[in-house]
């Protein structure tokens, strides 16, 4: 629910620049770039503003807010009259919602000044009259992960995905489904399923996506080769135009209606056939530029559904859209075809187009990441072209003729489901891999989807690898080639006037280029910000003067998405990094990737917004948002609201800010994000950092003084601990334990163990020997509460042939001390185990059996002391359990145990190392069965905290819970965490293992025979 006290001054307004002349309109108009609209919807020219408005110095500077009288009136009415008109939970004018809002997967950055999240048409409708009223534009929004600007505005957003997000209605024998805007698209090809069915159109984005945003940009995929644009599978649209007028639009022009602009619309048809006839480019599969008007020409058998699709939220709101739906062949294969280099590639894709393949998708091996790049044919550039078939025969068959007419260097066919989702997850991760240049730099949309007819691809992309050369920018061009439409982010430099300045005299030399080559500017995410002033080089004046007026007669008072597509605001205002500090930001982490600068680190967040997937998978990403369903508990949410606090306009307390802190509460530090996210986002980090700033000089939580101190507790209490765990199990006193520690009253008081792992490993690992030496690190859990582990630990690597050793002192990961924030302390704590370590033998590998303590030796503490050698050196070292038997004694030969085996692997043990080893033993040791993805919801202290209980089990039910129940009778439950153990033994009954205690198991009772344990 909004917040009253944060109503008023929160941000900076600023406003679109749609505008006529007063005798157009009458006295009303809409705003002009730097005007803002008064309470009675007059313009009134801002002071201040620009691009860089509201920047400051530091994260907590205000910078300059505008915020006067006027305009908190204005603000304040405005809210009070939408929360009369609408549900009070639907009005959001909060900082955090703001914060949210300023950005969509664009170079853009404006204000809003508010979110409203309808029900239903009403609700819309309602919202509009009363903006109307105000003279405060709308902004319809979906995902949010436009690239060119459309889902920004300095108006009233409102936000689809929240409520008006289902399939209505579907009907396989007609095959066509009923949808609301904000229905993500993997929903609605859920519901088609079960019936053969799916939507043809299908975004990269195609997870988190909705059908209104497709519709609102006419977004394609990588199927529009077979299956079209989205424009193609839209049967009728239901809207609503900014007056409150609603519109039924489907094919052919319908009777005449008082009010209705769309008789209006046929007659400036009529009245300019000749130019609308002649001043589309031809030939063009993909030209998603500029208002679709062609589609309304008789011989085309005028349809207003068609041509409202594209109109990026200009011409009215949608609210319902009922949808044509395909028959996708029962069986596919992928035929991966390799090329020297992109430009060859594009060469062939049309050559191919003539076999009918479903898709002709094109990409660089500079998109590719490394240990991606043995799966695919040899090549520096590739084509993915699938197939079709009644049966996998048929689809191989046609894909073997596709090859054989490839003309490429080499090529894979692929029919097995598992390895075509792999490789497509190459391609689909593209759009946020691109955004980081090989070798490092930052690269950006701006110029994402150009679009030239296929034949001439090729030729294009050898000008244009030119046009990037002349003026020292660099890009991997990757896309649908097939339709010829290239997707690149380049590494402009955005952030400086002689960058910004040279990023805007590039953008005109490639629309020229692209319109000697006959395209479009856009071909599929839309003009929006970025490409809108360049309209006229590619339709001139005349077909540009046409889209004002079409325009005008959908929305005569400008209020819907001002500045896009016509009378659009230059395309180098409103940059979202203006507002970002001038000087790095003093922070405690190194940031090795980012050159040091947090700034750059939450810059990494593109806005594509991976992180709102709610399919389950292997991965990780975002468990909090997967539980909530909150954009503020994204890894997108979260970075937007860093960004924010940066910024200093919106979020204006800086590293002490309320909105942050409640952001990051729910963010689980599963360090999914590090390597999910396609640009490699570390909100952990960026957490732990924030933690540490907001806490500076004040009292913490209480569970930061108890479990974020975890290891120095322990430590004092493990000579008591039969008295304490005797203690422990009387309930008011553990209940006042846990009251006092900040401990959910959900969550038994862990036991700890009675004999230290250490005191047990000194006296057995006594003596010498030969072997391959090894250091086994004593982590804090396998020291204090679980030393079987170890234990277990030791038997298998000493019957592998290790020498194991312990440090000669106390070490210790600083992993609690990390997750809470408490970097002065964690940083003490790894110098110490850094000076107790001394020089580490070369060539000795450290074993870390717990992989949340592996993953921060790993990266949190060559991150926090980079200055430090003899971090690196250690981190270096650090190998998993299974890990360290792969690389060392790769010959020996675990147990046979032939058990089918369930669990999860590890968030960190996914995220930052290496899993593939783990598989590779269990399948030696005849362990079946694979573990399931997401985080087990517990994640260290997170799940013991008040508050954290229910979001800990909802984590816990996405995977984890729903695959040990669906195991059969005598399944081994797999979890090499401690945390993962405990929560399944709290939630379950059951008792999870380690890998290494299920192989010592096994050793055991090979050593005893027929009659020991299995």
């Amino acid at each position: 629910m909004a917040d009253d006290r944060r109503t008023a001054g929160d941000g900076e307004e600023r406003t679109g620049n749609e505008g006529r002349t007063d005798a157009d309109r009458g006295a009303r108009r809409p705003v002009r770039a730097g005007e803002r609209a008064d309470r009675h919807g007059r313009a009134r020219t801002e002071r201040g503003g620009g691009s860089g408005a509201g920047r400051g110095d530091g994260p907590g500077d205000r910078g300059d807010s505008g915020g006067d009288r006027d305009r908190e009136r204005d603000r304040k009415e405005l809210y009070a009259a939408l929360r009369a008109a609408l549900p009070p939970d639907a009005v959001d004018f909060s900082a955090t919602a703001r914060a949210l809002t300023t950005m969509d997967a664009s170079n853009y950055r404006q204000v809003p000044l508010g979110t409203v999240a309808p029900r239903h048409a009403d609700d819309v409708a309602a919202a509009l009259e009363v903006c109307r009223t105000h003279g405060v534009p709308v902004v319809p929004r979906g995902a949010g992960t436009s690239v060119a600007g459309q889902a920004t505005g300095t108006g009233v957003v409102l936000d689809f995905t929240r409520r008006m997000n289902q399939v209505r209605e579907l009907d396989p024998v007609t095959r066509t489904a009923v949808v609301q805007p904000g229905t993500v698209l993997d929903t609605l090809r859920a519901a088609a399923r079960p019936h053969g069915l799916t939507f043809g159109p299908d975004p990269s984005t195609h997870a988190r996506c909705t059908l209104g945003g497709m519709i609102g940009n006419n977004a394609c995929g990588a199927h529009s080769v077979v299956w079209g644009t989205t424009a193609d599978n839209v049967r009728a649209l239901s809207v609503l135009r900014y007056d409150g007028t609603p519109l039924r639009l489907a094919r052919g022009w319908p009777p005449d209606t008082p009010g209705s602009p769309l008789a209006a619309v046929r007659d400036l048809v009529d009245a300019h056939l000749a130019p609308l006839r002649t001043g589309y480019p031809r030939d063009l599969p993909r030209r998603i530029s500029g208002y679709a008007l062609d589609a309304l020409l008789p011989e085309h058998g005028p349809d207003l559904a068609r041509a409202f699709c594209g109109s990026e939220g200009t011409l009215g709101v949608l609210t319902e859209a009922e949808v044509r739906l395909v028959a996708p062949p029962p069986a596919r294969a992928l035929a991966v075809l390799g090329y020297p280099d992109e430009s060859a590639a594009a060469d062939a894709a049309p050559g191919l187009l003539p076999h009918r393949p479903l898709t002709v998708e094109g990409m660089a091996d500079d998109l590719v990441p490394p240990n991606a790049r043995s799966g695919l044919p040899r090549g520096r550039a590739w084509l993915f072209a699938e197939t079709g078939g009644a049966g996998p025969a048929e689809a191989r068959a046609r894909a073997g003729a596709l090859v054989r007419a490839a003309g490429a260097a080499d090529a894979l066919v692929v029919t097995d489901p598992a390895a075509m989702r792999a490789l497509w997850r190459i391609r689909e991760d593209a759009a946020g891999t691109a955004t980081r240049i090989p070798g490092g730099g930052e690269a950006w949309p701006g110029w994402e989807d150009c679009a030239v007819p296929p034949a001439r691809l090729g030729g294009y992309l050898r000008d244009f690898r030119a046009l990037l050369t002349s003026y020292g920018l660099r890009g991997a061009p990757f896309g649908h080639f097939g339709e010829g439409c290239v997707h690149i982010r380049i590494d402009f430099d955005l952030i400086t006037e002689p960058g910004v300045r040279a990023f805007r005299r590039f953008s005109g030399d490639l629309a020229d280029l692209v319109v000697s080559y006959g395209g479009s500017l856009s071909g599929e995410h839309g003009d929006g910000r970025a490409r809108a002033e360049l309209l006229p080089k590619m339709y001139g004046p005349e077909l540009v003067a046409l889209f004002a007026r079409f325009k005008d007669l959908w929305d005569p008072d400008g209020g819907l998405n001002p500045g896009i597509l016509v009378r659009p605001a230059p395309l180098d205002t409103d940059l979202r990094f203006a507002v970002l500090p001038r000087r790095p930001v003093d922070v405690a982490f190194g940031y090795p990737a980012d050159g040091g600068d947090f700034r750059a680190a939450v810059r990494r967040c593109v806005g594509v917004a991976k992180c709102r997937d709610t399919e389950p998978g292997q991965g990780v990403m975002c468990p909090s948002y997967r539980a909530t369903g909150e954009e503020a508990h994204s890894t997108r949410g979260r970075a937007r609201l860093l960004h924010e606090m940066l910024a200093g306009e919106v979020i204006r307390d800086g590293w002490r800010s309320r909105e942050v802190a409640d952001a990051l509460d729910l963010c689980l530090s599963c360090k999914g994000c590090r390597s999910d996210c396609p640009v490699g986002v570390d909100m952990a980090t960026y957490k732990a950092e924030f933690l540490h700033h907001h806490y500076a000089g004040r009292l913490r939580p209480r569970s930061h003084y108890t479990l974020g101190r975890l290891p120095g507790w322990l430590r004092a209490a493990a000579p008591a601990a039969p008295l304490l765990n005797a203690l422990a199990r009387f309930r008011p006193l553990a209940a006042l334990a846990r009251h006092a520690a900040g401990i959910t009253p959900e969550r038994p008081l862990p036991a700890l163990a009675t004999r230290m792992f250490t005191h047990w490993a000194r006296g057995a690992l006594g003596g010498g020997g030969g072997g391959r030496a090894a250091l086994l690190w004593p982590d804090t859990f396998t020291e204090y509460l679980t030393p079987e582990v170890g234990r277990a630990a030791v038997r298998v690597l000493a019957a592998a042939g290790f020498q194991l050793s312990l440090p000669p002192g106390r070490v210790c990961c600083g992993l609690t001390y990390l997750s809470t924030g408490q970097l002065t302390r964690a940083r003490a704590v790894l110098d110490r185990t850094l000076d107790v370590l001394g020089p580490l033998p070369e060539g000795v590998p450290v074993v870390v059996l717990e992989p949340s303590c592996a993953a921060a030796l790993r990266t949190d503490l060559p991150e926090l002391l980079p200055d430090d050698p003899r971090a690196a050196r250690l981190a270096a070292s650090v190998r998993t359990f299974a890990g360290a038997l792969e690389e060392y004694a790769p010959d020996w030969q675990p147990p046979r145990l032939d058990r089918p085996v369930t669990g999860q692997t590890h968030c960190h043990h996914h995220a930052v190392l290496d899993p593939a080893p783990d598989a590779r033993l269990r399948a030696r040791a005849g362990l079946t069965g694979d573990l399931s993805g997401g985080c087990c919801g517990l994640a260290g202290n997170f799940g013991f905290e008040r508050g954290h209980y229910e979001i800990s089990v909802t984590c816990a039910e996405d995977q984890l819970l729903p695959a040990v129940r669906a195991t059969p009778p005598g399944t081994l439950l797999l979890a090499d965490g401690y945390s993962c153990r405990t929560q399944l033994t709290h939630l379950t009954n059951r008792r999870p293992r380690h890998l290494a205690e299920i192989l010592a198991e096994g050793l055991e009772g090979a050593a005893n025979g027929p009659a020991g344990r299995p």
